[in-house]
């Protein structure tokens, strides 16, 4: 029994023949007839019955049609609440981030929204997760903000939606004092014997100084590994490494503590993304989010160049 059979079977109580039945939900008289049979076939009791050259309910369709009508109006009812969800701009928007990304946006997101006259309700998580593991996120999560380097495989398509928030550089950050710190920009050559702060493996610092090491025929000496942009940068302040942090959504170190210094002859880039699934962008709530997180990110860029 399906919702549409429910449908033909009021409409035949209400107009009495097949062929206006079909006029009316313009189908074919054979349709129509078609349903009614599937319909019948779910119950011994005849829910029709010939009346002269017309096809009229027995009091068994009566009562069916009767309690189709409601079905028929729970299922319009249902249709309006999910419509009324879809463009509210209320509501409740989970939020997934990685560690950086949360220091750097989740706090300015927050403010952004606060200024909205109608905001939704948004829970913030942070999930480090390996770059090929953020997709799977979107499961729990109606936006993930996820990375990856320019030359690493691109996000799935199928049952996905990516919108790019900033394609950033990640630098190669000196202690001031740093014998390279006078040069404009370096080379793979110029920083592949030095001692190394970086991510764990299946982060883009990590998968990038595996570039490093490619391009400059060397092993490089990793002495380090942290995922959190603020400690790292204490690290390169006191001497001990250098590092590779972004440009626009690493944390600000104290000034004069280190310099940045772009990473020539390699495409030392990164893109920031939003993953959700395609339903979720029906949803009103969802798209003024990820409006908000499009113009945080935007101001960010622009202090900081």
């Amino acid at each position: 029994m399906e919702v549409h059979q429910l449908l033909i079977l009021r409409e035949l109580g209400a107009l009495g023949s097949v062929s206006a039945v079909a006029k009316v939900l313009n189908v074919s008289p054979s349709a129509v007839s078609q349903h009614l049979t599937a319909l019948q076939r779910s119950f011994s009791t005849p829910l029709t019955a010939k009346q002269g050259r017309t096809l009229a309910l027995t009091d068994a369709g009566q009562v069916l049609a009767d309690a189709g009508a409601e079905v028929i109006d729970a299922m319009a009812a249902a249709r309006t609440a999910v419509e009324t969800f879809e463009q509210s701009a209320g509501g409740t928007v989970s939020v997934s981030g990685f560690h950086s990304a949360g220091q750097s946006l989740f706090g300015l997101l927050l403010q952004e929204l606060a200024r909205l006259p109608t905001a939704p309700d948004v829970r913030l998580t942070d999930e480090d997760v390996p770059r090929q593991d953020f997709p799977g996120l979107t499961a729990r999560y109606d936006l993930v903000i996820a990375h990856r380097l320019d030359h690493s495989q691109a996000w799935p398509a199928a049952g996905l939606r990516t919108i790019t928030l900033v394609r950033e550089p990640l630098d190669v950050a000196l202690p001031v004092d740093h014998p390279l710190a006078g040069c404009a920009e370096l080379s793979a050559d110029q920083v592949a014997g030095e001692r190394w702060v970086t991510t764990r493996g299946g982060y883009s610092p990590d998968d990038l100084l595996d570039a490093v090491a490619a391009v400059s025929g060397r092993q490089l000496t990793v002495v380090h590994r942290i995922n959190d942009y603020g400690t790292l940068n204490s690290i390169v302040a006191a001497g001990h490494a250098i590092g590779l942090v972004p440009r626009y959504t690493s944390p600000l170190a104290p000034p004069g503590s280190i310099v940045l210094r772009p990473l020539a002859g390699i495409g030392a880039h990164r893109t920031i993304d939003l993953l959700t699934r395609p339903e979720n962008l029906r949803r009103r709530s969802v798209r003024v989010v990820a409006q908000a997180l499009n113009r945080v990110v935007a101001g960010i860029i622009r202090e900081r160049q």
